[in-house]
């Protein structure tokens, strides 16, 4: 390391001791207004949430920082250009929403009243996604701070959603209608996690996700098994076989076309996965289970990471009450999600399930299939410029080896990386243990602080890395 790298991190690490307290002090401010977008009675605290960080923003040190509507809540939009005309444009994804949360569901205190206990935050969005949005805020002053700069290496811009945690239904037509403002050569999201607390990594991918609920119609009513059974086609029965049909034996998914354009792991990749102290005991215990299944010729990492799947998420159809009821039901249900990879497209899995279901319809069955929205996968390759620029700014915050990890889960940052047509950063300090959506969420505040520190060097790294991208 360099002695002027050196320099940067004293002064960086100087600064943030020196505004720990006034920052930690802002960051309970926030965590106060309850923002939870699904709740309706609450619509007028995720707006209060909107206001107080625009203005938070403001105060930070950029110039324009705005609260942009949406049919649904609003969104937070900042923008601080560089000194440097050529400098790369970066902007930063998060969310001000909150789930809801109540002290009835098992809080040991309010989760709209922050406490700090242990070194850790407890607070509802301490973790997600205030802190992580939060932690920029200060990250950008200490770079500021230790390059003697009075604006950042890059065009900084951020862009804070309102709905993330119903679901971003406005979110597309969001970025779709202010690409124009929201343009940039890099994303970073900030809505996210790490491995462990002593193993900091940088998440790579997320899937997507398509859905869909197929009902089958049979007779006009319920009728008499002993009349009818064996001699009409049983709804119940053909969703069961529907279902059956799902996964060949080797747990490969058996829709026709399902596969085609998937990303293959690289070898690299797979030694990547393999490196992480994985246990797969203590992961079963964690999902309730007692053993692993799915397809063959993957690990268990491989399998929730980076390959595609096909679940039932519910099904039905018939008599579900006590005792017994001798009928041939007249409808049946089944709900399904796709998990999809780098390289599939919702809109090809919709149109293969939707053959490979009318395929398998017998005679005397009507059916249904109904889509709802989908998410489109992302994925940055490995040994992309601005990637390894938030791999070298994280390690330099934590002095040690990051790895490299990919998320199971679907979220809207493939619309950024879609829209935008620029490579998705994933930086998060967030650990399994902060509990995201359950009962109280906590952050570390150590890891919170090396948040803020990797932001501080991230900028500078990003207006060299991005550049040798193109």
């Amino acid at each position: 390391m360099s002695q002027s790298v050196d320099s940067d991190v004293s002064v960086v690490r100087t600064y943030i001791e020196n505004h720990r307290a006034a920052f930690l002090d802002d960051l309970v401010e926030w965590l106060r207004i309850p923002s939870v977008s699904a709740q309706p009675e609450h619509a007028t605290d995720v707006r209060r949430s909107a206001d107080w960080l625009a203005a938070k923003l403001r105060e930070t040190g950029f110039p324009t920082a705005e609260v942009w509507e949406t049919p649904g809540a609003p969104a937070v939009f900042a923008e601080w250009p560089s000194a440097d005309a050529d400098a790369p444009t970066v902007l930063i994804y998060g969310h001000h929403d909150v789930q809801p949360a109540a002290r009835e569901d098992g809080w040991d205190t309010e989760p709209f009243d922050p406490v700090i206990r242990a070194n850790r935050l407890h607070a509802r969005g301490a973790a997600d996604d205030k802190g992580q949005v939060f932690f920029h805020t200060l990250g950008v002053r200490a770079h500021l701070a230790a390059t003697g700069r009075t604006a950042p290496a890059v065009h900084l811009k951020m862009l804070i959603e309102g709905e993330e945690e119903s679901g971003s239904p406005h979110f597309r037509a969001l970025v779709e209608a202010q690409a124009q403002r929201i343009a940039a050569d890099a994303v970073v999201v900030s809505d996210t996690g790490m491995w462990a607390e002593d193993t900091p990594t940088v998440c790579t991918g997320m899937r997507g996700l398509a859905e869909c609920e197929i009902q089958l119609y049979g007779p006009d009513q319920d009728i008499h098994s002993g009349s009818f059974g064996g001699a009409v086609p049983n709804p119940a029965t053909e969703i069961a076989r529907l279902v059956a049909a799902l996964h060949d034996e080797h747990g490969r998914v058996a829709i026709p076309g399902f596969y085609d354009g998937v990303v293959e792991l690289t070898d690299r990749e797979r030694e990547l996965f393999a490196e992480l102290p994985f246990d797969e005991e203590r992961w079963l215990r964690t999902a309730k289970s007692t053993a692993t299944c799915g397809e063959a010729g993957h690990t268990t990492l491989e399998r929730i990471w980076a390959r595609p799947t096909a679940e039932v998420n519910g099904i039905g159809g018939g008599y579900q009450g006590a005792g017994s009821k001798t009928i041939i039901p007249s409808s049946a249900m089944v709900k399904l999600s796709f998990r999809l990879v780098a390289g599939q497209n919702p809109d090809h899995i919709e149109k293969a399930v939707t053959a490979w279901a009318a395929e398998r319809i017998p005679a005397g069955i009507r059916h249904e299939i109904t889509f709802s929205g989908s998410t489109r996968p992302c994925l940055t390759p490995l040994d992309h410029p601005a990637l390894q620029s938030v791999v070298r700014a994280m390690g330099r915050a934590f002095q040690q080896p990051v790895r490299h990890t990919r998320e199971g889960g679907s979220g809207p940052a493939a619309d950024l990386q879609e829209v935008l047509d620029a490579p998705v950063l994933f930086l998060g300090i967030s650990v399994p243990s902060d509990g995201w959506h359950a009962p109280n969420e906590k952050v570390e505040l150590d890891l919170l602080f090396k948040g803020v520190e990797t932001s501080a060097y991230l900028w500078g790294e990003l207006a060299e890395g991005t550049h040798e991208a193109h």
